[in-house]
């Protein structure tokens, strides 16, 4: 594991589990939110990002959580393990609105600085709608990356714990 792609719905735990991942194996960790989104959440320009994204998949290794969907692909192909967390609806609606919360009026460490939390019904519909709208095409992806990548679908936050206590007994002992 020296290439990991982690996706899944806002507030699914993607920063979180690269986080303790990065200290786990230890792989730098890239969280593509504070890449893309600039002070007063101004937006990366499309082919500066598409720059970015060929160079840090480049790289020897890493950790990149987020989903930025035009350039999933580039990240999932580069990837040699991919992580999609694919909780039911209400495990990252409720930690949207407690992360809201926690930051409010502050900078998340996975973002960039400027960038305060917020929660816009925008932002609610679309995790809400997460597993009705792209689910789907990503699970259909992952099925075609089964055979050539480690694939890891976590259905429960219970069941990822499971595997960063095996994961951390395998690396630290």
């Amino acid at each position: 594991m020296n290439k990991i792609a982690i996706i899944g719905s806002g507030g699914a735990g993607k920063s979180t589990l690269a986080r303790t991942l990065g200290e786990i194996l230890p792989l730098p960790v890239i969280h593509l939110d504070a890449l893309f989104w600039h002070p007063g959440w101004i937006p990366t320009d499309e082919a500066e990002w598409d720059r970015q994204m060929e160079e840090l998949v480049a790289r020897e290794r890493w950790i990149i959580d987020g989903n930025y969907g035009r350039t999933m692909d580039v990240r999932l192909e580069a990837a040699d393990t991919i992580i999609f967390l694919d909780y039911p609806t209400r495990i990252p609606l409720l930690r949207v609105v407690k992360r809201r919360l926690q930051y409010h009026g502050k900078t998340r460490p996975d973002m960039n600085e400027g960038c305060h939390e917020k929660l816009d019904l925008q932002f609610i519909q679309w995790v809400y709608n997460y597993r009705r709208d792209k689910r789907p095409s990503i699970m259909k992806k992952l099925e075609g990356y089964r055979q050539s990548k480690k694939v890891l679908i976590f259905s429960s936050p219970k069941q990822l714990k499971q595997f960063l206590r095996s994961l951390e007994t395998e690396y630290k002992g």
